[in-house]
């Protein structure tokens, strides 16, 4: 990647639109080889930059979906207990008996299990997505900045494994927590909004051609004014607006209008509460 133009025009590529603010943060975090905390509302394309930047610049998406109670191990290693076992009875059955070196070749790279974050370290140059990283606790964010500064892990059975190449490495976050300041300094920060009307507009346009610029704006349009309700419990995201219009496209409406519109809304809306209030206040929003 050249210039914050040229991110643009790859992510632009492969159906991502991506301002001039994040194209310019996703060139400096290549350049400096830094990771990049992406913050935002659910849906606002957090997960989806990461995809796209992969395949942009046809690199393997290493994923790390994070959640309560997630350790170092999960996001790490593991080790083939069952292969092990086999090797052992192999073993056995060919006459080995020296323990020293039955148990050192347990411990052989055939066995080794790689996790996301070792993945993407010996797949260098990848990119790594560590999804939703506020879900976790403040051990395992202690253990991603250990890995983040240095881009090596050591396995006490087998040895240190560095990456010949740092991935380039994209964290993202809702922000249901604080993240550390340790991990914050440690990488480029960008908060990734709710687009403008004529950007999502453009976004549906982009992501789902086959949807008529009419529908898109009146879809939209629609979008546009539950993003300012504050009696939803969950505002529709961008992916949740390609969601619906796509629906639409696919039972074959033109025009959005009010049966369409409340025969679908579960392409939109997750919550049940929330469908009932938009239902009730429908026809008041598509008359604007």
């Amino acid at each position: 990647m050249e210039s914050a133009a040229d991110v643009a025009a790859r992510l632009g590529a492969t159906g991502y639109l991506a301002d001039g603010e994040l194209a310019t943060v996703v060139f400096l975090a290549s350049r400096m080889q830094r990771p990049l905390l992406l913050e935002g509302e659910p849906g606002t394309g957090k997960t989806a930059l990461a995809e796209a930047l992969a395949q942009s610049l046809d690199l393997p998406l290493v994923r790390l979906q994070c959640y309560e109670g997630i350790d170092a191990s999960q996001a790490l290693y593991d080790w083939d207990f069952p292969r092990q076992i086999l090797h052992l009875r192999a073993l056995e059955a060919a006459g080995a008996v020296d323990s020293d070196e039955a148990e050192k070749s347990l411990y052989d790279e055939r066995f080794l299990l790689a996790r996301p974050v070792l993945a993407a370290l010996r797949q260098a140059p990848a990119v790594l997505l560590v999804d939703e990283v506020d879900r976790a606790d403040d051990e395992f964010e202690a253990f991603l900045l250990e890995v983040l500064s240095t881009w090596q892990v050591t396995i006490p059975e087998f040895g240190t494994v560095t990456a010949p190449e740092p991935p380039l490495v994209v964290l993202t976050s809702n922000r249901t927590r604080e993240l550390h300041d340790a991990l914050k300094r440690r990488c480029l920060y960008h908060w990734i909004d709710h687009p403008g009307l004529e950007r999502e507009v453009e976004i549906v346009r982009s992501r789902a051609p086959e949807v008529s610029e009419a529908l898109a704006r009146q879809v939209v349009g629609v979008v546009q004014q539950l993003r300012t309700r504050d009696d939803l419990l969950k505002a529709p995201g961008v992916a949740e607006t390609l969601d619906w219009a796509r629906a639409l496209t696919y039972l074959g409406t033109a025009e959005l209008d009010l049966a369409s519109a409340a025969a679908t809304l579960g392409a939109l809306l997750k919550y049940r509460e929330d469908g009932d209030r938009v239902k009730a206040a429908l026809d008041r929003m598509l008359s604007r």
